[in-house]
């Protein structure tokens, strides 16, 4: 694969790993195929050996320094290992480990007030069921919607991504991440808000949002009229950063609840101040859901996942028997708790609204000079670029995808790729990350765009 005599330098971290002790990178890829599934599948042609962490930075094995423009897949919020975040799991480690949700705890309930403190002010949204995963809370908060409306049938988005679960797996409309097996039972798929490749063929603002007042066909032909829930991410994330028109979520929120239904915003990659202007990504559309569900960056790199609605759809979870046996763990819970604390004490979400309004203006640039690009899209410091190998016709340009992800890799630069095709580039950073994180970013994509263009 061809390179540029010049490259762009990594800006480097004010920290020096560790010397690497531990088993050779041909032992672990060895360990790995032998007894690990092979359903775990690898990023590079090469696999990459992570052996340290810290705030936006990682070392492999050979002591290389990478730019983490992914976020172990938009899971750090503020930084790997954070000394902060250290500290305080330390010592709950130290003290307690596990206690199950049958016994009392301080740090659940503490977590629990947190995240209602942080729900908009009149929302209800006060009552949250914590979980290990994504998958786990939307399986609660489609469990607790069918429970509450007495109705089955639910409505998620084509393109979008809920989680690796049975049940969540047959929320995606994604084929890619679906197998035979998993079950679509009393699950319907609207339209997505993606305008660039609009299924009408129409264009926005003329178009009238029909991807979004088609919901309504979908709830009277096809459910027929009876609907428990809708789920949506604000902006999808395996999906490819599809970012809707600004009414999308606003026609079919009112249409759901026109039929009785829940509304249920996913907010597993959007939280957090992560889109910027806003705390959560629904508030950046204006609209008010009945759910929220949250994972990945809540505990800035620990399994954790919660479940946030109001008091009178909450309750439908004593109907039976049911329990999380680490959900809600002290040393999960201290982390999050630390995390969402350092997102304030820090200013967090005001860093990713500065840096992501930069480095997405360094994008738009690039795309005025590379014809790959099709368009970048996204707010704050969730952002994708879709790559097409023609602006008219719009082709995929997925290969072209593959290669700028293993040549960034070779210049210390680690991206995500996503979209049903596989050719959007998927830039969701620690939201630490820094102006000059985000120039060599955009210095490094103009270097390898240059060399995959050329071919």
């Amino acid at each position: 694969m061809p390179t540029l005599a010049k490259r762009t330098p990594l800006p480097m971290a004010p920290h020096k790993p560790e010397p690497y002790t531990g088993p050779s990178k041909a032992e672990v890829l060895a360990l790995r195929k032998q007894y690990l599934s092979p359903g775990l599948i690898t990023l590079y042609a090469d696999p990459l050996l992570i052996v340290e962490g810290k705030m936006q930075y990682l070392w492999d094995e050979t002591g290389k320094q990478y730019l983490d423009a992914f976020a172990g897949i938009v899971t750090v919020s503020v930084g790997h290992c954070h000394p902060t975040i250290i500290e305080k799991v330390r010592a709950q480690v130290g003290r307690l480990q596990h206690a199950t949700t049958i016994y009392l705890h301080p740090t659940i309930g503490q977590m629990g007030k947190k995240l209602a403190e942080k729900m908009p002010a009149g929302s209800g949204l006060s009552v949250s069921y914590f979980t290990n995963s994504g998958s786990e809370a939307n399986e609660v908060a489609i469990l607790s919607s069918r429970e509450f409306t007495k109705n089955t049938d639910v409505i998620s988005v084509r393109n979008g991504y809920h989680g690796g679960t049975s049940a969540a797996m047959g929320l995606t409309a994604h084929g890619t991440w679906k197998f035979k097996s998993n079950s679509t039972n009393n699950v319907k798929h609207a339209t997505p808000g993606y305008c660039y490749r609009c299924p009408y063929g129409l264009e926005y603002p003329s178009c009238d949002v029909k991807c979004a007042h088609d919901v309504e066909d979908l709830i009277r032909y096809e459910t027929p009229g009876e609907v428990a829930c809708f789920i949506g991410e604000p902006i999808q994330g395996v999906g490819g950063a599809v970012t809707p028109p600004k009414e999308y979520f606003g026609i079919i929120y009112d249409i759901v609840h026109k039929y009785g239904g829940l509304c249920i915003a996913d907010e597993v990659q959007t939280a957090f101040g992560r889109t910027g202007e806003h705390y959560w990504g629904f508030e950046n559309w204006g609209v008010k859901p009945d759910i929220v569900t949250m994972a990945k960056g809540l505990g800035n790199g620990v399994p954790i996942g919660a479940c946030v609605t109001r008091p009178e759809i909450a309750v439908m979870m004593k109907n039976r028997v049911h329990f999380n046996t680490f959900g809600g763990n002290p040393v999960s819970m201290t982390q999050g708790l630390a995390t969402l604390e350092i997102i304030d004490a820090e200013n967090i979400q005001a860093n990713a609204k500065k840096v992501g309004g930069h480095l997405k203006s360094r994008l738009l640039e690039l795309q005025e000079r590379h014809p790959l690009i099709g368009e970048v899209r996204g707010l704050g410091l969730m952002l994708g670029v879709e790559l097409v190998r023609d602006r008219d016709s719009k082709e995929p340009a997925n290969t072209e995808a593959i290669k700028i992800l293993e040549l960034a890799k070779e210049r210390g630069l680690l991206l995500g790729k996503g979209g049903l095709a596989g050719n959007t580039l998927r830039i969701k950073p620690p939201m630490c990350l820094t102006k000059t994180d985000a120039d060599f970013l955009a210095d490094c994509l103009d270097e390898v765009l240059e060399i995959v263009e050329r071919k």
